[in-house]
C-alpha cells in the first residue's frame, strides 16, 4: 500500500499555537518505527497545481492564499498566520489526496499522512482548512471520467461544512457524516446523512450509528470511497465531545474497511483531525487505522 506524505507536512507555527502540526513528523516516524508502513511504500505528495485546485475553488480565493493579499477575516476563519509554507503545505496536502486517489484506482487502495480538510469552502477556508483535497480529488476523479459514484464517509468528530457546501447538490457524491452534535462547526451545512451524536457518546451508540450510515452507503453503490478517519473523536481529545475509545475507533475503522475490501471499492484515507493531549494519542489511533488496513489487505 502507497501511502503519501511531506516535508511540508509538519508546518511552523508560533510557540503555543493550538494547532499539533507536530503531529504529522511523529506519525511518519511511528508507522516506520512499528513497521506498520514500510519506507518503499512511503512517496512524496506532489504539489496540487492551479489547475487542480480551480476543479475546486474560485480563482480568486487561490490568488488570494498564493500572494498572501487575503482578507484578514478570512486567515482569522482558517487559524493559521498566512506564510509561503502554509500555501505550498496546502497545495501538498491536496497533492498527496490527489496522487493516492490515483493509486487507488490501480491499487484498490492508498493513504495520505494529512488531508480530510473538510471545513475549505469554494471561496474560503475555516477551522485549520486552507483548501479542500477531498472535494479537489472528486473533482479530479469525475473529470476524467475515471469514477461514478462517490461516497465520502467522515468519521471527523466536526461535521464536514465544506464537503457540503462544495459538493452537496452533485448526484454521483454521497457525504455520510458521523459527528458531535454540538461541536464546531456551530453552523452546519447539511450533507446527505447526518448524524450528530450528544456529547459523551460512547463506543456501541457510535458503532450503531455508523452502520445505520453503511446501509445508506451501500445503497447508494459507490465505486469509490473516501475515509476522512479522524482521531478526534476519541476520549482524550481536547477539541472533541465524544468519549470513543482506541478499541472502539478500530472497530470503526474495520467496519468501513472491510466494507471497502469485501466490494472491491477503491479507498483512500485520509487523517482527519486529532487533537489530543498529550498529542501521542492521536498518533496512536491514526496508526491502528492502518494497522486494521494491514489486518484485512494483507492478511494471507
Amino acid at each position: 500500500m502507497k501511502v503519501f506524505t511531506s516535508e511540508l507536512y509538519p508546518l511552523g507555527l508560533p510557540v503555543n499555537h493550538r494547532f499539533p502540526a507536530i503531529k504529522y513528523k511523529i506519525l511518519k516516524q511511528y508507522l516506520l518505527e512499528e513497521n506498520i508502513i514500510q519506507l518503499e511504500n512511503l512517496k512524496e505528495s506532489p504539489l496540487a497545481s492551479f489547475e487542480e485546485l480551480n476543479l475546486a475553488h474560485t480563482d480568486e480565493y487561490i490568488f488570494q492564499m498564493k500572494s498572501g493579499n487575503i482578507p484578514p477575516e478570512i486567515m482569522k476563519r482558517i487559524g493559521f498566520p498566512w506564510s509561503v509554507d502554509l500555501y505550498l503545505r496546502s497545495c501538498a496536502t491536496v497533492g498527496g489526496t490527489l496522487a493516492a486517489s490515483q493509486c487507488a484506482l490501480v491499487e484498490g487502495i492508498s493513504g495520505n499522512l494529512a488531508g480530510g480538510t473538510h471545513h475549505s469552502h469554494k471561496d474560503r477556508g475555516e477551522g485549520y482548512c486552507v483548501f479542500n483535497d477531498i472535494a479537489v480529488s472528486t473533482r479530479f476523479l469525475q473529470a476524467n471520467k475515471l469514477v461514478q459514484n462517490v461516497a465520502i464517509i467522515d468519521l471527523d468528530v466536526h461535521q464536514g461544512n465544506g464537503n457540503s457546501s462544495i459538493l452537496f447538490y452533485d448526484p454521483n457524491v454521497f457525504i455520510f457524516s458521523v459527528h458531535g452534535e454540538k461541536n464546531y462547526p456551530f453552523k452546519k451545512v447539511p450533507s446527505h446523512l447526518d448524524i450528530g451524536l450528544p456529547d459523551g457518546c460512547e463506543d456501541e451508540e457510535y458503532i450503531e450509528a455508523l452502520l445505520m450510515g453503511m446501509d445508506e452507503i451501500i445503497k447508494f453503490n459507490p465505486d469509490f470511497v473516501f475515509y476522512i478517519m479522524g482521531a478526534d473523536p476519541l476520549i482524550y481529545d481536547r477539541l472533541g465531545t465524544l468519549n470513543i475509545s482506541f478499541d472502539g475507533l478500530m472497530r470503526r475503522d474495520r467496519i468501513v474497511i472491510r466494507f471497502c475490501f469485501e466490494n472491491k471499492i477503491p479507498l483512500v484515507l485520509t487523517l482527519g483531525g486529532g487533537y489530543s493531549e498529550p498529542i501521542i494519542h492521536s498518533v496512536h489511533a491514526y496508526a491502528n487505522t492502518y494497522r486494521v488496513v494491514n489486518e484485512i489487505y494483507c492478511k494471507t
